[in-house]
């Protein structure tokens, strides 16, 4: 039976997993919204910008996130019909850094730092998660974003990058990762194809639909569900005897 001890580092996706992007984008959607006089429910919003970001990412592969963010929302406007101000879509484009992290991020993370390695493997530009990462308040051992790799998640070239330097800047080996993640579709799939072993975070526990992210076809099997990443922790300690 694989074990939380199993594992010497922890790879993480962080948006969606260690910051709230959907209270993030939905706020940031509120200009648009409120412009364009649209009324949308949050998660029927939410869905429509993942469907617009998956179509895009696949489109345009290396285009930088808070670029791919401007035009997500300019398409986004014109599927619902709303004519607003140009400089609308690049204020959202610019909007991650004010995305909030959830409120047990850092105080986990500080946590899992004194027992693992923690890497990121994240769809997200260098700068962008910069300002995350002073959110999140600890220093990861490596960081690896679509802006490094050239394809954004669920891409295997990402996670063949992940391994890649984990093993070469690391020195470590996939039978000792653990991929921490809340999105099915960017991160469980691809990860499992990867051979990694896979903690969900399902953040969106109870809710229905995927929210900001597409839902898969076939749900990948997983070693570890948590309602977040406090209860992760709180595993970890029990695990340990602590």
């Amino acid at each position: 039976m694989t074990k939380l001890t199993d594992f010497k580092a922890l790879t993480f996706d962080c948006y969606g997993t260690l910051i709230d992007w959907e209270t993030g984008i939905w706020n940031a959607l509120q200009p648009l919204l409120s412009e364009g006089g649209l009324t949308f429910a949050r998660d029927e919003a939410l869905e429509v910008f993942g469907r617009t970001e998956t179509d895009q990412e696949l489109a345009t592969p290396s285009l930088r996130y808070s670029s791919l963010l401007t035009v997500v929302h300019a398409r986004m406007a014109k599927i619902w019909g709303a004519r607003v101000s140009g400089d609308l879509h690049e204020r959202f484009g610019a909007s991650v850094p004010d995305w909030p992290p959830f409120a047990d991020s850092a105080k986990a993370l500080a946590y899992l730092k004194k027992h693992y390695k923690i890497i990121i493997l994240s769809n997200v530009d260098r700068t962008s998660f910069a300002a995350s990462n002073r959110k999140l308040g600890v220093t990861f051992d490596a960081v690896y974003t679509a802006e490094d790799i050239g394809s954004y998640k669920p891409d295997p070239r990402n996670f063949a990058y992940l391994l890649d330097h984990l093993r070469d800047d690391l020195g470590i080996a996939p039978s000792q990762v653990l991929h921490v993640a809340q999105s099915l579709h960017h991160d469980h799939v691809p990860a499992t194809k990867a051979g990694l072993s896979r903690a969900w975070i399902d953040r969106r526990s109870g809710q229905p639909g995927g929210g900001a992210t597409p839902v898969p076809a076939d749900i990948p099997a997983v070693d570890f569900v948590f309602r977040s990443l406090a209860e992760f922790a709180d595993a970890h300690r029990s695990a340990i005897g602590g």
